[in-house]
């Protein structure tokens, strides 16, 4: 296929036809561009995919080089005044050979690379094919970790393959502990041949649209009173006459109808760019907000370049965008915040178009080890699971990879913020030049790639960088720390920082996603950015903090939780259900300590290749069984599978109830004098089929976890804090609205059988509430020994609120209500009685209707069978007798079969202590 765009022609290699080899293949097998190795050789059926243990059985595939070689490519203009390869991205250390004469190496996946091939297609006898030698990451890794001193630390930063921090590529691609080390290569991304015909021709590689308010800059508070400013400027091959121009026009995307043209200002071209400037004077665009705290207007800004006598139009170039302003202040404390309650100490909250908002949202990992096969339907379903569970950010995780535009456009849509990272994640990195100038062209390429979204909302250096790497120095070998601490500056401060803010004016950049925050920031110092580090003060409270325990027996604990102001990192692992284990197992596979469960388990992932991972495993997934016996029923079905699926779910259940706990807790923050404003738990979704953080599992199933996680954020909750040690319980009502909210919190204590308790156990049934904008308040104290409960392990208080508030930007207010329960007992402990289920469904409106007949329903969970993929509107609740709840199915991919509704079912806690 050839396109012609204003005397180019433009050859997408993705057309031609490709083949595979490799000395350790003894066939060729048809390849393809964009792909991976790996995906080409499922294809041609030389290898399996996710099953069982082939990340172990093809490590052959990643310890082998690959070529990937065109068929003649025909077509081309002979006479051309030039010609270039195009590379959108080549995973990772690679070859380029046309015409059998080398082009050029590279190594660096996250880049783009462009080369003149003009002589060789004119030295070229022959029609010309092309050669792309991949060579093995790992081999080539320990290589160059051979001219290395690099500090031991005492965690496992190998996870699988060694030495990936050498490379620039996909870090996790050596192993994480949720997810394989398959180390893939390829072409991974889309590659052209572009010819010039004529000179005073561009091709656009590359587009940095920066709309910010005049004067901002990244670390300071915009002035949201100032005009919007639109800066542009435009990556290209060929040549632009001289004086050339450019104009701007913004349109509305749903109407067309147009929002402004300008002229832009201070045209400048230089290496292989063009960058203009305007000011938006007296034009008032509508705001973009994300979800839940407005709407998301885009207009599509297109660019036009004219040059020439004749002032032609040699470019145009459209993005779609929108307007706001999204800004991470990490500013000090200001003495009329501590006359409000709040701690000294630093900010670290989100504003954007000068509001601070409640974060509540998730991590994203890479969604599968093989990017080529990643599609936009999947992470459209994807990302409206997100939104479904009422987050308004992702953070975009290290050491992945850099998301593909069309991810920022589902984004853009949806009103889901993206906290994006650099790909640098528990490690100490290289240092030297070479290696820094590898870095700049990646950071640089992918900040003016997606600057223009609305959706992206920070920039950081990279992942767990500060704490746990320059701490770990420090207390491992403190006579190297200043050294360490140096090179940290020098790769993230000194290089990274400069490069988002000569790139961007309107997004903020934090070295590390863990941080302590700055001291200070002189963008004309020689370390342009001062971190705190451990430079803190007793009752002050600074940056964003991590969690991770698995030590069960403090899972509940409130006092063991960091207290800061925002969370970034939180969670515990858990088993996927039974249907979606079906997907990579063999039958003989699926009880709970198979070999195969146990190795597809990387929490504790073995650290060397050439180790067997049973004695890690087995620690994680003691974790795992030790949680489930000591807060739940111990399931003991008869059927080996059955209890294979009773165990997946029960870890399920401690896994939802764990970082429910703790996102109840941070979100109280924000009435505290932390004032704490975000939470995002780890992870949102799984890579594979295996035990992981994951809120949804490999083909989008929703674990326990993520329905928890959209009931406990929604706008306005109550929640029950219970101090086991000294037995009180407290209710907070929590908001994250912009103003304030009454209502009515009703109490009503039950026995398990679903009869009232005599008294109300001594709690009132009804309180009336008062909560500020963005805040907690407590409106019940009460000590669990005062309460009149004659037994509580057969007790149970229902908690639910009923309130009326405006949602952010919303002129009618709406009617906003929540339900909670609290137990005086851990559930295993609990007096559990048959809750008498009953399920139907209502085939003209669709819905599910449940029922609770005969004692109270925990954990009330409806299933639905393997083939399809959906969610219900409401599950993993709380069900007195005599209450039914409507529930819908949202069909997310069909299962070519009408009968699953058939198949729809509903189990308790009950069910878990039964044999069959």
């Amino acid at each position: 296929m050839l396109s012609a765009i204003h005397a180019q022609i433009i050859v997408p290699l993705s057309d031609e036809k490709w083949t595979i080899s490799s000395p350790a293949l003894n066939q060729t097998v048809p390849g393809y561009l964009p792909s991976h190795v790996h995906l080409d050789l499922l294809k041609a059926g030389v290898i399996g995919g996710y099953y069982r243990l082939n990340e172990f059985e093809q490590r052959w595939v990643g310890d082998s080089n690959w070529t990937y070689t065109s068929g003649p490519i025909d077509g081309l203009n002979e006479g051309a005044e030039s010609t270039w390869l195009v590379f959108d991205g080549l995973d990772t250390y690679t070859t380029v050979l046309l015409c059998g004469k080398q082009v050029a190496s590279t190594d660096n996946q996250f880049r783009q690379y462009y080369f003149d091939v003009s002589d060789i297609l004119r030295n070229c006898t022959d029609t010309p094919v092309l050669s792309l030698n991949f060579g093995s990451a790992p081999a080539i890794v320990d290589k160059i970790a051979e001219g290395y001193d690099w500090i031991e630390l005492p965690l496992s930063f190998n996870f699988e393959l060694p030495n990936r921090w050498y490379m620039r590529k996909e870090q996790s691609d050596f192993g994480w502990d949720w997810g394989p080390g398959f180390a893939p290569a390829g072409p991974w991304k889309p590659a052209y041949l572009v010819q010039f015909n004529s000179p005073e021709r561009i091709y656009v590689l590359n587009t940095d649209l920066d709309i910010c308010r005049k004067g901002q800059i990244n670390h300071m508070p915009p002035d949201q009173n100032q005009p919007w400013v639109v800066n542009a400027s435009i990556d290209f091959l060929g040549s632009i006459p001289p004086g050339p121009s450019m104009s701007i026009e913004i349109t509305e995307a749903e109407t067309g109808l147009v929002l402004t043209s300008e002229a832009l200002c201070n045209v400048t071209v230089s290496e292989g760019s063009i960058t203009g400037v305007t000011v938006l004077d007296g034009v008032q665009p509508k705001l973009w907000w994300p979800h839940g705290l407005g709407s998301q207007p885009l207009y599509q800004l297109s660019i036009t370049i004219y040059g020439g006598k004749q002032s032609q139009s040699i470019a145009c170039i459209t993005k779609r965008v929108g307007f706001r302003t999204i800004f991470l202040n990490q500013r000090s404390i200001t003495e009329d915040q501590i006359s409000q309650g709040i701690a000294p100490g630093g900010n670290w909250h989100f504003e954007v178009n000068g509001h601070e908002f409640y974060v509540k949202g998730s991590n994203l990992i890479p969604p599968d080890a093989f990017w080529p096969r990643v599609t936009e339907d999947k992470m459209a379903r994807l990302f409206d699971a997100a939104i479904e569970a009422n987050q308004n950010m992702l953070r975009i995780w290290s050491s992945g990879s850099y998301l593909p535009d069309f991810m920022y456009d589902l984004a853009d849509e949806r009103g889901l913020l993206l906290w994006s990272e650099f790909q640098f994640s528990d490690a100490v990195y290289p240092v030297h030049q070479e290696f820094l100038d590898n870095v700049a062209g990646e950071v640089a390429y992918n900040v003016r790639r997606v600057n223009h979204h609305p959706s992206l909302a920070l920039w950081s250096g990279g992942n767990e960088i500060e704490g746990f790497i320059l701490l770990l120095v420090n207390f491992t070998n403190p006579k190297e720390h200043p050294r360490y601490v140096g090179e940290y500056e020098a790769l993230y401060i000194n290089l990274i920082m400069p490069l988002v803010y000569e790139n961007s004016r309107s997004i903020s950049y934090i070295p590390s996603s863990a941080t302590n925050g700055y001291l200070d920031i002189d963008l004309s110092a020689s370390i342009p950015m001062v971190e705190r580090y451990n430079n803190t003060t007793f009752g002050h409270y600074y940056g964003d903090t991590e969690y991770y325990s698995y030590d069960s027996r403090i899972a509940f604990n409130f006092s063991a939780y960091p207290v800061g102001r925002f969370a970034v990192e939180f969670g515990h692992h858990s088993m996927p259900s039974l249907q979606t284990w079906k997907q990579a197992l063999d039958p003989s596979d699926l009880h709970f300590n198979s070999s195969v469960v146990m190795l597809r388990n990387h929490h504790y992932p073995p650290s060397d290749r050439n180790t067997s991972n049973f004695r890690n495993s087995s620690i994680g997934m003691g974790e795992l069984t030790m949680a489930v016996e000591r807060y739940y029923p111990v399931p003991n079905k008869r059927d080996p599978v059955a209890n294979f699926s009773a165990w997946c779910h029960a870890t399920q259940l401690f896994q939802a109830d764990m970082d429910k706990s703790q996102i109840q807790f941070y979100r109280r923050g924000s009435g505290m004098p932390e004032r704490q404003l975000g939470t995002l738990y780890w992870q949102l979704e799984d890579i594979w089929q295996a035990p992981t953080w994951a809120g949804i599992e490999y083909d989008g199933r929703w674990k326990v976890l993520h329905y928890v996680a959209r009931d406990i954020y929604k706008p306005i909750i109550v929640s029950p804090f219970w101090n086991t040690t000294s037995g009180a319980l407290d209710i907070y009502v929590i908001s994250d609205l912009w103003e304030p909210v009454t209502g009515t919190v009703r109490l009503t204590w039950l026995n398990l059988r679903g009869n009232g308790i005599p008294q109300n156990a001594g709690s009132p049934t009804s309180i009336p509430f008062n909560v500020g904008s963005l805040n907690a308040t407590r409106i019940y104290s009460t000590d669990i020994s005062s309460l009149n409960l004659a037994d509580p392990q057969d007790s149970i208080l229902l908690i639910s609120l009923e309130s009326n508030g405006h949602l952010p930007n919303m002129k009618e207010s709406s009617s906003l209500t929540h339900e909670n329960h609290f137990t005086p007992v851990i559930p295993k402990d609990l007096k559990l009685v048959d809750p008498g289920l009953e399920l139907s469904h209502d085939a003209v409106s669709g819905t599910f209707t449940v029922q609770a007949t005969s004692g109270v329903s925990l954990y009330t969970w409806l299933d639905y069978p393997a083939g399809l993929v959906g969610y219900f509107t409401e599950n993993a609740f709380v069900l007195a007798p005599g209450q039914k709840k409507e529930i819908e199915f949202v069909v997310q991919v069909e299962s070519g079969s009408d009968d699953w509704r058939d198949d729809v079912t509903v189990q308790s806690l009950w069910n878990q202590t039964l044999q069959d």
